[in-house]
């Protein structure tokens, strides 16, 4: 009998990957041009995969490099904003979009390197307090900034309005795969694992030779930029912009999706964004207690499960193939086969 364990080759990994995730985006996208999904369960599915972008972004600050900033949401704002602006003085081509996601992402990552230098000095609650500052001082400037420069930008407190709609659920969730990827890529290289290396031990790791202020700066960077590029999605399907959606419990329902699914999980992030968004939507008649319910659910996870729903755990279709492949009934099958 021959026990050897089947693997799947990495070319036929890519391409099952591959030919899930294309089949999953056309039999959706589908659905919804046809309405057999209505309108207001495909702006949820929107919300989702904003959400899943900010979740899986955070998930680099706080699961992998073991930080803990609280101003996620200031740089979904200035993404948001950054890539709005620019939307409505361009003409809209099936090029200009990603160019404005892009554009969101990187201002957003410009500001993360502008609060990650001195921010990344500091550790545990006052990293906590001094990115909590951050956020709250771009809502402010938000807020106020047409009266300092004396001409309109982003009309504070009245909205930006009439903003391209330019985000379906095609591009949403094309963006959402990408993220994933190069997160999962990012990670599973050298540069990953040096920033895991500071979360297990930042003392070590430096003693290593390991440049944590550097690796540091990167995690957060990467983080900052995707967050901008969830702004860029979100100002895109929303239409118009309110700094009060980028307040103080915007960044703290980020962290709860993170916390919630796992920190260092990506699949946990996944789950959780998914979840918490959909879940409102189905219980609207219990929406105005979210926080209350988000805050219950916590407390129940860290009681009886601390490290997450799905602690460190992160998901791969390919390993689940390759034990199914391997599952005795199946192995056993094809072993006495080849013995007849």
């Amino acid at each position: 009998m021959n026990n050897k364990y089947r693997r799947i080759p990495m070319p036929l990994r890519y391409l099952i990957n591959i030919a899930l995730l294309v089949a999953f985006l056309l039999i959706v996208n589908s659905l919804i041009e046809n309405k057999t999904i209505s309108n207001s369960n495909s702006i949820v599915l929107l919300s989702i995969g904003v959400n899943i972008i900010l979740a899986v972004s955070l998930n680099i600050a706080t699961g992998y490099l073991g930080q803990l900033p609280l101003g996620h949401a200031g740089f979904m704002a200035v993404g948001a904003y950054a890539s709005a602006i620019l939307m409505k003085n361009i003409t809209v081509t099936w090029y200009t979009i990603p160019l404005g996601m892009v554009f969101g992402g990187l201002v957003a990552a410009v500001f993360g390197i502008i609060i990650g230098i001195p921010a990344l000095r500091l550790k545990g609650d006052y990293l906590a307090i001094i990115t909590l500052g951050f956020g709250e001082i771009i809502r402010v400037v938000l807020l106020n900034i047409d009266n300092v420069l004396g001409f309109k930008l982003t009309y504070g407190a009245a909205s930006l309005k009439n903003i391209p709609k330019t985000t379906n659920f095609m591009n949403t969730y094309i963006v959402v795969i990408i993220t994933c990827y190069v997160i999962h890529t990012m990670m599973k290289s050298r540069h990953g694992r040096a920033i895991l290396s500071i979360r297990e031990n930042e003392i070590a790791a430096e003693a290593c030779g390991i440049k944590t202020t550097y690796y540091k700066t990167l995690g957060f960077v990467v983080s900052a930029f995707f967050a901008g590029v969830a702004g860029s999605l979100y100002a895109g399907y929303l239409g118009l912009l309110n700094p009060s959606t980028f307040g103080f419990m915007k960044s703290i329902e980020i962290l709860f999706m993170v916390v919630l699914g796992g920190m260092g999980s990506m699949i946990g992030s996944v789950i959780s964004a998914t979840v918490l968004t959909a879940l409102p939507e189905v219980l609207r008649a219990f929406r105005d207690y979210r926080i209350i319910a988000y805050s219950l659910l916590l407390i129940i996870v860290m009681i009886f499960k601390p490290s997450g729903l799905m602690g460190r755990y992160d998901f791969s279709l390919s390993h689940l193939l390759e034990k199914l492949l391997n599952f005795k009934g199946f192995a056993g099958k094809k072993s006495k086969e080849g013995g007849s």
